[in-house]
């Protein structure tokens, strides 16, 4: 495991070592290895000298969720092709041309541009992209790449689903973005990393779209679950996105999670997602994903870790209560 100590990468670690897989961990040592693995300490931004402890071992398969440079992929990649029976690397649905139109399978076009060779301070997209070329450059046929949509759960250092449970908590008057029937396509991380290990150890290569089906649940079942497992007493204020868009709120980072009507929501919360559940992936309900994640904050004291290199989302108290007022809803 490529990481292996925060989110996803803890996620995938975590649905191994259950498996009872012998786990390697290569990490900077920012953040503790769990319990049970064997652990590696390096760089991967620091060239050969930072890989220095993966120069020598096997290992039946290799997992990467990397989203900086795609040279540190590539390196990695390359310093363990001879070495390593499967490569997966945790991709994103980025990858794919904008706009992205609904219904999109893997066969759609991808961004142009990306290179595995690219270094730090390249766009997402094109970061993902090329790290996806690095790991087929690499391994060839031997690579699985898990195109993930919006991942949700326990562990997340994003912020997006800590936010609004920590907002919900409050209670009061909550901004709640419409229409509540919205539907949308994510992932829980420890679904995502249960099919990869499952598809990895199946052979399967090639690249999937793993997030639910459309319409798995709504922005109103999501934010209902939010209130319930709080047990708070706020109160959901379903506000037009008109409304919200005209008072200048930004989607997705003011109001995690939500998107208007449009191209960005389309390709978000509208792509096919029909080959990755043939090949066996599962998704629980969204209410389960909230509990436990409610659980794993309480457990940190109500404070979420947050990666240094995203802004934290989430609108601001007082711009809030303004909307609220305006919109005639305080």
């Amino acid at each position: 495991m490529l990481g292996g100590t925060e989110f996803v990468g803890r996620a995938v670690t975590d649905a191994a070592l259950r498996r009872g897989w012998e786990v390697t961990v290569f990490h900077r040592g920012r953040h503790p290895a769990p319990a049970g693995v064997r652990t590696l300490t390096g760089d991967r931004t620091a060239g050969e000298e930072g890989l220095a402890e993966l120069a020598d071992g096997t290992w039946d398969l290799v997992v990467d969720t990397w989203s900086g440079a795609p040279s540190a992929v590539r390196d990695a990649a390359r310093l363990l092709s001879g070495r390593a029976g499967h490569f997966s690397y945790v991709s994103s649905r980025s990858v794919y041309e904008h706009p992205t139109p609904a219904g999109l399978d893997e066969d759609g076009p991808l961004v142009s541009g990306a290179s595995p060779d690219a270094g730090p301070d390249v766009p997402y997209a094109l970061a993902k992209r090329g790290g996806e070329l690095a790991a087929q450059e690499a391994f060839g046929a031997r690579v699985l790449l898990a195109r993930a949509g919006l991942i949700l759960g326990p562990g997340e250092n994003i912020g997006r689903l800590p936010w609004w449970l920590g907002r919900t908590a409050r209670g009061g008057d909550v901004l709640a973005p419409g229409p509540p029937d919205a539907a949308l396509q994510y992932i829980d991380a420890r679904d995502l990393a249960d099919w990869l290990l499952e598809a990895a150890a199946d052979g399967l290569s090639g690249a999937y779209n793993t997030v639910s089906h459309p319409g798995h649940t709504t922005m109103g079942e999501l934010l209902d679950a939010c209130v319930r497992v709080t047990g708070s007493r706020a109160r959901l204020r379903w506000t037009d996105p008109g409304v919200l868009l005209a008072a200048g709120v930004e989607p997705w980072t003011d109001l995690p999670v939500w998107l208007p009507a449009g191209e960005l929501y389309d390709t978000l919360h509208q792509g096919d997602v029909t080959k990755a559940h043939a090949a066996g992936l599962r998704c629980r309900p969204v209410g389960e994903t909230v509990a436990d994640t409610w659980a794993w904050l309480r457990g940190l004291g109500g404070t979420a870790p947050q990666r240094p290199d995203r802004p934290a989302p989430g609108l601001d108290a007082l711009a809030e209560a303004k909307l609220l007022a305006s919109t005639g809803n305080p």
